[in-house]
C-alpha cells in the first residue's frame, strides 16, 4: 500500500476539520477606569470578550481593607461621584432575572461573586462571567458601568444583594 503523500494527507485533513469545525471569535476588550467618591482616579480593568462571556481583570487601590465586596456590572455607563454613583442605576439585568446567585429565577447578569480586598486595600481580581457579552447582543457590556459595593453581596436580597454604599465606580469604554 502506497503512503499518502503530504498534500493528500493535508487535504484530507482540512476536509475532516470542515465538519463540525466550530468558529472562535476573535478576542475583545475593553478597558474601564475607577473612580472614588471624589472622583479621583484609583485603578483600571480589562475586559475581554470571548465566545462564551467575559473576562474581567482589575486593580482598584483605596478601598477598605480586610473586606468583601460587591463588584457588579450595573445598566448605565454614568459614574456621577456626587450622587454616590447612584447615575450607574441598578444591576445590568437584561433577562429580567431575580437578584443573587441563591434564588430562583437568578441571577442577574450583572451579578458576580464578592471579592475580597486584604490589608493593603488594593483589590486585584479576576472574574469571568458566562452571561455577558462585550459588544454584541442584548447582554452588551460596552457603555455599562462596573461598581464596587462597601459590603459583601449576599447574593439573595432583592434586588440587589444589600451591598451597601457604591465605593467605586468605572464606564466600560
Amino acid at each position: 500500500m502506497k503512503k499518502p503523500t503530504l498534500a493528500i494527507a493535508a487535504a484530507l485533513a482540512g476536509a475532516t476539520l470542515g465538519f463540525g469545525h466550530v468558529a472562535i471569535a476573535q478576542e475583545q476588550t475593553a478597558t474601564a477606569q475607577f473612580v472614588d467618591q471624589s472622583g479621583a482616579e484609583i485603578g483600571t480593568a480589562t475586559l475581554t470578550g470571548t465566545s462564551e462571556g467575559v473576562l474581567v481583570e482589575a486593580e482598584v487601590r483605596g478601598l477598605p481593607g480586610d473586606n468583601w465586596v460587591g463588584f457588579h456590572f450595573h445598566e448605565n455607563g454614568e459614574c456621577d461621584p456626587q450622587g454616590g454613583f447612584q447615575s450607574a442605576g441598578g444591576h445590568f439585568n437584561p433577562t429580567g432575572r431575580e437578584h443573587g446567585y441563591r434564588v430562583d429565577g437568578g441571577p442577574h447578569a450583572g451579578d458576580m461573586p464578592n471579592q475580597y480586598v486584604p490589608a493593603d486595600g488594593v483589590l486585584r481580581a479576576h472574574v469571568f462571567n458566562s452571561a455577558v457579552a462585550l459588544n454584541e447582543g442584548d447582554a452588551a457590556l460596552s457603555g455599562r458601568a462596573i461598581v464596587i459595593h462597601a459590603g459583601a453581596d449576599d447574593y439573595e436580597s432583592q434586588p440587589s444583594g444589600d451591598a451597601g454604599d457604591r465605593l467605586a465606580c468605572a464606564i466600560i469604554e
